[in-house]
């Protein structure tokens, strides 16, 4: 296929021609947790085609945001991962995310439910770098077999895929549950109490975390 150009001498022209196609950027928003495997990227895409990510993925190979490796045994396997170049695009991604959330709708009715990138890039953008000053905590999410690490450190913040050692707290629950969190629109007693959440360790974990981010921090 023939790439298409705005063929202007603007930086954001450039900027488009190589990461505005449809699904590029929600490519880049899965491999800002770490290296993904293919079907890793099927999953977090579910309406992508695979002819269509295979192509994808081959423009971002070839303007160097993407790379391949092959990981260790006893892996073994394929994945995709951000180049240096490609992750300098993690604070617009961040600030396209949060401008974009006011256009969400209310419910996720219809939708597809957010794929951990989307749920990775949801903690960042709304994290209150103010609240977590002098904070060194990690927590676990855990959403059935996938998990994500969250790792404030003196009013920074990183998010990464995978279990850690020795995590302060682990949440157990499903993307639903944690999103209603997240968005104010489920009280963390009522969602403990209900069941639809499980905490291991500090029993205030779960409220400290949804202070230090998510879209109403500071209030819970």
């Amino acid at each position: 296929m023939a790439t298409r150009s705005y063929n202007q001498f603007c930086a954001l022209a450039f900027a488009l021609d190589a990461i505005g196609e449809r699904w590029t950027l929600l490519i880049v928003r899965e491999l800002l947790t770490g290296p993904r495997r293919f079907k890793d990227l099927i999953d977090g895409l579910p309406d992508i085609s695979t002819n269509l990510l295979t192509e994808r993925l081959k423009s971002l190979e070839q303007q160097t945001i993407i790379r391949r490796r092959v990981l260790p045994p006893p892996a073994g396997s394929t994945v995709y991962e951000l180049t240096p170049f490609g992750l300098d695009l993690e604070k617009a991604v961040l600030e396209l995310g949060k401008w974009g959330s006011r256009l969400l709708p209310p419910s996720l009715e219809g939708l597809a439910l957010p794929s951990l990138g989307s749920t990775s890039l949801a903690i960042k953008a709304f994290f209150h770098p103010e609240q977590a000053q002098g904070i060194h905590e990690t927590y676990e999410l855990h959403f059935g077999k996938e998990v994500l690490q969250v790792r404030f450190n003196d009013g920074e913040i990183s998010v990464q895929q995978g279990q850690t050692y020795k995590p302060d707290a682990v949440f157990y629950t499903e993307m639903q549950v944690f999103i209603g969190l997240f968005a104010g629109q489920l009280q963390v007693n009522d969602a403990i109490a209900g069941g639809s959440i499980r905490v291991e360790g500090d029993a205030q974990a779960l409220s400290r975390f949804l202070s230090l981010s998510s879209v109403r921090g500071g209030t819970h």
